[in-house]
């Protein structure tokens, strides 16, 4: 992946896209509007939610699929290749329920050092 000839811009998992691992878990159940999407991602602008869903899309992690209908409707599902990544989002997640506690003790470790004056070397 790191390669001379896999540029970054070439990631296989977007780890820049903030929101998509939520949109995918949104869409796991079956299609979805735009609208039944932003009740369990309220803290997401419409702005950001619509260039994520654009972003998914042009890497074929999900479809846009528009309905010639009045008013229009359009939904957005899961592609073949977005739904393989449920597997190792459910992954990650085990590891996280398994090793939160060790996670927050690091951080809490990690604070009350760095929150720490110097040592002077005087007693």
């Amino acid at each position: 992946m790191f390669g001379p000839d896999c540029p970054n811009r070439a990631m296989p998992i977007r780890l820049d896209a903030k929101w998509a691992w939520l949109i995918i878990r949104c869409l796991e159940g079956g299609p979805r509007r735009f609208s039944e999407l932003r009740v369990p991602l309220a803290r997401v602008t419409p702005k950001v939610l619509s260039e994520s869903l654009r972003a998914m899309a042009r890497d074929g992690l999900i479809t846009r699929t528009a309905y010639p209908e009045n008013p229009p409707r359009v939904e957005y599902a899961l592609t073949d290749l977005g739904r393989s990544l449920l597997a190792p989002m459910d992954a990650a997640c085990e590891w996280g329920r398994r090793h939160l506690g060790e996670l927050l003790d690091a951080r809490e470790a990690y604070e009350r050092r760095v929150a720490m004056p110097p040592s002077t070397g005087r007693p």
